[in-house]
């Protein structure tokens, strides 16, 4: 009898082991892990004469009819045309993946118009270094390579889907055992389940699941050459082509802070940098640029926005367009501001459309509500969709006649901006009356008061407080169990 405890004991014991204690360990170590080498970065400030604002918009016109004003691929296209040494691109979602058998979902071909581009760049200057890095969520985690990713690398062009392991884990209830036993079958070929992405094919296996589950990625969105860079919310993604944007294109020797931020990613994942070395931008900046701009990724977009709206005071403005927002440190300084009497105005993203599915508006209508309950409250409007999303991510604060602005690809969610995701944002300042800030300022009064058109929604007419919705959102943005 004593045995049979004895056996019964030391199978409890392995059981806690290998289910428990060693995960657990594999999961603290990866949390407390340092980041790699330049993934977390903030530049010094430049000043510079050269930016420009650009955006995307979907709304309905004075007479009701579905508009779009494009800008911004517009402009990676021109940048890809006045290239001579050498693009280096960083997008996220770039492919066409979305239900095609849909008959209410159809795209332009972005993705393959992009990569013919690049195609044709490269054939018309063989000896010219195009580097584009992506996410590998464009391959299914590296299942299948896509006809136009295949066609750019016989092309000539190094296409390196990021290495994800090296980062922290946003997921770690998770990621934890996918370190401790999933990540060591590896990444398979083979076809075999449904592609949740693209349901019509091509099919993709369980080792695909696994890499998927981690909820992590590579979400920057920049085009630069030697002369200038572009830094978005926008993704080459056919069924992303109508979202709301914004982007800012900046020249200089912000240039050179942009480059090293895109080849630490090259270098986390061990990839010879070495043509790096011979990548020369061109930097002609003024003593006394108009304006101040900064680069900042990954954690210190958050630093950024928490300096900026902790820095507000009474009379000051903060004003906000954004896809997803979900940080509780964000959220509570968004609150303190309130209380300081600071004016807070926020147009968000519905959360109700994603590519011909619907979505349960998390987290941004609880977070609303929230927002809504405090003690002062801010002013709140919604994008008013189309199936698009207002896919726009930047925060605005206006203080004695100085406008001060962050944007680009990141969320404002704990995923986003604490060290998980890459990201890559612009921080850019000036005054309120210079042509950058008018431009600025002008585009967000014009969503918000609806001018020649219809943009945005009064907060009661999305407005939802249903307690079981708060409690998911603040399960999912604390544990990491969502795709926000």
């Amino acid at each position: 009898m004593k045995r049979k405890k004895k056996i019964g004991l030391s199978v409890g014991v392995m059981v806690l082991v290998f289910l428990i204690i060693i995960p657990l360990t594999v999961g603290l170590f990866n949390h407390f892990e340092s980041t790699p080498e330049n993934i977390t970065y903030e530049s010094e400030v430049y000043s510079t004469d050269s930016v420009d604002f650009l955006y995307d918009l979907t709304y309905a016109d004075t007479e009701g009819e579905e508009t779009h004003e494009q800008e911004i691929f517009d402009e990676v296209f021109q940048m890809i045309d006045e290239a001579e040494e050498f693009l280096l691109i960083d997008m996220f979602l770039f492919n066409d993946d979305y239900d095609h058998g849909d008959p209410e979902l159809d795209f332009p071909a972005l993705s393959d118009e992009l990569s013919n581009a690049l195609i044709e760049k490269k054939s018309e200057n063989p000896d010219m270094d195009i580097i584009f890095i992506t996410d590998p969520i464009n391959s299914f985690y590296k299942t299948y390579e896509p006809p136009h990713i295949k066609n750019m690398t016989e092309a000539g062009i190094l296409v390196h889907q990021t290495d994800l392991a090296p980062l922290r884990d946003s997921n770690p209830l998770y990621s934890s055992y996918y370190r401790t036993y999933l990540q060591w079958f590896g990444s398979s070929s083979s076809e075999w389940l449904p592609n949740a992405l693209r349901p019509e094919g091509p099919e993709v296996n369980l080792r695909s699941y696994f890499s998927m589950l981690n909820f992590k990625a590579n979400h920057r969105k920049t085009v630069m050459h030697e002369d200038s860079a572009l830094v978005m919310s926008a993704n080459p993604h056919d069924a992303s082509f109508y979202h709301s944007n914004i982007a800012f294109k900046v020249q200089g020797g912000l240039l050179e802070e942009l480059m090293l931020s895109e080849r630490a990613v090259l270098d986390m994942a061990g990839v010879n940098t070495s043509v790096f070395d011979d990548f020369e931008v061109n930097i002609d900046e003024p003593v006394d640029g108009e304006y101040e701009v900064r680069l900042v990724t990954e954690g210190k977009v958050k630093k950024q926005v928490l300096d900026m709206v902790e820095g507000t005071a009474a009379g000051d403005a903060i004003q906000m367009g954004m896809f997803y927002i979900s940080d509780r440190d964000v959220i509570n300084a968004l609150k303190d501001a309130l209380n300081r009497d600071v004016h807070v105005q926020m147009v968000l993203d519905v959360n109700q459309d994603a590519f011909g599915n619907e979505k349960i508006g998390i987290p941004n209508r609880p977070v609303a509500a929230e927002l809504m309950d405090n003690e002062k409250t801010p002013e709140i409007r919604w994008y008013e969709s189309h199936g698009e999303q207002y896919h726009a991510k930047f925060l605005m604060v206006q203080s004695d006649d100085e406008v001060t602005i962050t944007g680009g690809s990141s969320n404002f969610t704990r995923r986003n901006i604490e060290d998980y995701n890459l990201e890559t944002n612009l921080t850019v300042s000036g005054s309120a009356d210079s042509e950058l800030m008018s431009e600025v300022t002008g585009y967000y009064d014009r969503i918000w008061n609806n001018e020649d058109g219809t943009y945005t929604a009064d907060y009661e007419t999305y407005s939802e407080d249903v307690w079981w919705k708060n409690i998911l959102y603040r399960i999912q943005e604390d544990t990491g169990l969502s795709t926000f």
